[in-house]
């Protein structure tokens, strides 16, 4: 179907907005007004940022801001990114991310509540809508997890 990202991700921001207030992280959302509808299942598209954006407010440090941001790409893309400026994810563990039950840090992610399966089940619903998820992180600095989806046309 053809799905409002702009619709879902400020739902995915006023649900988790609470915890972003609870972490002291800013939850900032950006939508390019030009911004087409994507496809796929409203649902599981919500799932996936959902996941992106517990993420980043867990990993984020406090007075920081996290970063959602939606835009399109090309004639027949849409792009959601999600930064945080957390302690960023060395490069070495960059291909396993989304690897069920794989942690960088065991002991923190247990710490902060994670189960090691919230970035496979993005990269499976990400996969399952013909998309791609890109992860850039620089240490000391922060992450960006990427969607790319097909746009509606």
């Amino acid at each position: 179907a053809e799905i409002d990202l702009d619709r879902v991700l400020r739902g995915v921001r006023d649900l988790l907005q609470l915890k972003a207030s609870a972490r002291k992280v800013a939850l900032e959302l950006t939508a390019d007004p030009t911004l087409p509808p994507a496809v796929g299942d409203y649902d599981e598209l919500t799932i996936v940022f959902q996941n992106l954006v517990d993420n980043a407010l867990k990993y984020a440090k406090p007075n920081t801001t996290v970063r959602v941001s939606a835009r399109p790409v090309g004639p027949d893309r849409v792009a959601v990114a999600v930064s945080d400026e957390g302690d960023g994810i060395p490069a070495a563990h960059l291909p396993r991310l989304t690897e069920r039950f794989y942690r960088v840090d065991a002991a923190r992610s247990r710490e902060l509540g994670g189960t090691g399966l919230g970035l496979a089940i993005v990269k499976h619903v990400v996969n399952r809508h013909r998309g791609r998820l890109d992860i850039q992180s620089t240490p000391g600095k922060g992450s960006t997890f990427t969607v790319v989806l097909p746009a509606a046309s």
